[in-house]
């Protein structure tokens, strides 16, 4: 039957015997081309380290090969732990169950699609070794396409603005916490995106490193409907305010249309005697639906949150897992 989890509060107990100094977090997704060299090079990269660690894997309901990938691994190493969810459940979810299993003192996160380096891990772990909560993974050169590289500035922008922590990469899911760090926010991840600027807006300390980055195998799961949703969620995830600020919006907007469509109404009438009235008034209420568009979209992330947490529905179900 499989096991259900909720938001748990707590991570495990460092008492425990055996605890390896770094855990490594790894979501992945229909990744069975990639997730065995995702492993070898983790697996380089933790042993330069010198110190006990523990890969995670969390495969979000795959149906592909991947779980009998990990299987295999396992058998042959020790150190690599496994999680399997029932469906796909999404990647912050999946990364919520990476990390309440994850031991290490210094927790480093990681897609599996190999568009970041492994090779950059120790860089990571050094950061957070030296005093920083928080080691930021950056993309200087990224390897995307306009279309991502875009809505993700976009996206960045915002969560500078709301978080107020002045760094350039939000998105990238390679980044090193100190458990100190991750404590105060584990009953919040997964149930809100961006973990990084959840620690962050905590006030935990932060340094950026800069990462290499590679081009995606495969198309990105990244659609412009699903970037779209993503920054809505921001906006009701860190904007405190959002619908009164939206409210302002309208009326600021709504009242220079107004004055704009009166102003040119009078001069047209008194050049060409004719205004074009029936034009103007239809783009006038054609702007007004847009943004009543976008707040019933803004009002519908809340709802879905409030539905979410009144059901008390599960952030995932677990089918199997490899200790």
């Amino acid at each position: 039957m499989a096991e259900i989890e909720t938001i748990t509060v707590s991570l495990p107990d460092l008492a425990d015997s055996g605890v390896p100094a770094v855990s490594l977090v790894v979501p992945v997704y229909n990744e069975e081309k990639t997730v065995e060299e995702v492993y070898r090079q983790s697996v380089a990269a933790l042993e330069s380290l010198g110190q006990p660690y523990e890969i995670i894997f969390v495969d979000d309901g795959s149906t592909d090969g991947t779980w009998k990938t990990l299987e295999r691994l396992h058998e042959g190493n020790a150190d690599l732990r496994a999680v399997r969810l029932k469906r796909n459940f999404g990647q912050h979810p999946a990364m919520h169950a990476g990390l309440m299993r994850a031991r290490g003192g210094v927790v480093v996160t990681m897609d599996g699609d190999l568009q970041n380096s492994p090779a950059d891990l120790p860089r990571l772990v050094a950061a957070v070794e030296a005093g920083a909560d928080v080691a930021s993974g950056r993309r200087p050169i990224r390897q995307d396409s306009w279309g991502r590289t875009l809505p993700s500035k976009l996206i960045n922008g915002m969560l500078r603005r709301f978080t107020s922590a002045e760094i350039s990469d939000f998105g990238c899911a390679f980044n090193a916490y100190s458990r100190d760090a991750l404590t105060p926010v584990i009953g919040v991840i997964g149930k809100q995106k961006f973990t990084k600027a959840l620690v962050l807006s905590a006030g935990a300390s932060v340094v950026e490193v800069e990462l290499d980055h590679r081009a995606r195998a495969g198309r990105s799961r990244y659609s412009p409907l699903r970037l779209t949703r993503l920054a809505l969620h921001v906006l009701a995830g860190f904007w405190p305010q959002p619908i009164q600020w939206a409210g302002v919006l309208i009326g600021m907007l709504c009242g220079t249309l107004a004055a704009v469509a009166g102003v040119w109404a009078t001069v047209v009438w008194a050049l060409r005697g004719d205004f074009p009235g029936m034009l103007y008034l239809g783009g006038l209420v054609l702007g007004v639906l847009a943004v009543q568009g976008f707040i019933l979209a803004l009002v519908g992330e809340y709802l879905g949150r409030i539905q979410r947490d009144v059901e008390g529905r599960p952030l995932y179900t677990i089918e199997s897992e490899l200790e």
